[in-house]
């Protein structure tokens, strides 16, 4: 394993794929967080009603007239947590994927330890209900765990920064 990321295309392609992800991920919920942040103020339980419409679903249903009577107890302070929430932890993602482009060691060891952070509590959620999309989930955490684990030395080696470009 003594090979330089340069002559490893394969390992390129890899380490390029885990940073998309992570980009991706830091994108979307940046996104959901302003999302989020611009129904703050909003009146939540018209805003259900104008969601349930649009999609053409039954308002009257009783399982979308709890949910509603659920949202008339959220705030806007609380709204806004999780939109601050949600923000802080896109930057996590957006700063492992910019560190991981870098090829800065922290940013390897924050993401085997922020995708490794996961992993119980995604097996805990598949033992409970599984579902297809939490299996994918679990597996590509499991990957992204393995694959920079296993060639954090070669990715990572200071002097192969020059190989990266």
């Amino acid at each position: 394993m003594s090979e330089s990321i340069g002559k490893s295309p394969r390992r390129r392609v890899a380490l390029w794929g885990i940073i998309l992800v992570k980009l991706g991920k830091g994108i979307l919920l940046l996104l959901l967080a302003l999302g989020v942040y611009t129904l703050s103020n909003n009146d939540l339980p018209h805003e259900f009603q104008h969601l349930l419409e649009f999609l053409k679903i039954d308002p009257e249903r009783q399982f979308f007239l709890d949910a509603a009577g659920k949202l008339e107890h959220i705030t806007s302070a609380n709204v806004k947590w999780v939109a601050a929430g949600t923000a802080v932890y896109s930057l996590f993602s957006l700063v492992e994927a910019v560190g991981l482009m870098l090829l800065v060691t922290w940013a390897c060891w924050l993401t085997i330890g922020e995708s490794a952070f996961f992993i119980p509590i995604e097996v805990y959620e598949l033992m409970r209900k599984p579902s297809l999309l939490m299996l994918v989930i679990l597996a590509l955490n499991i990957a992204i765990v393995w694959y920079l684990a296993a060639n954090r030395n070669i990715l990572f080696h200071k002097h192969l920064k020059a190989d990266w470009h």
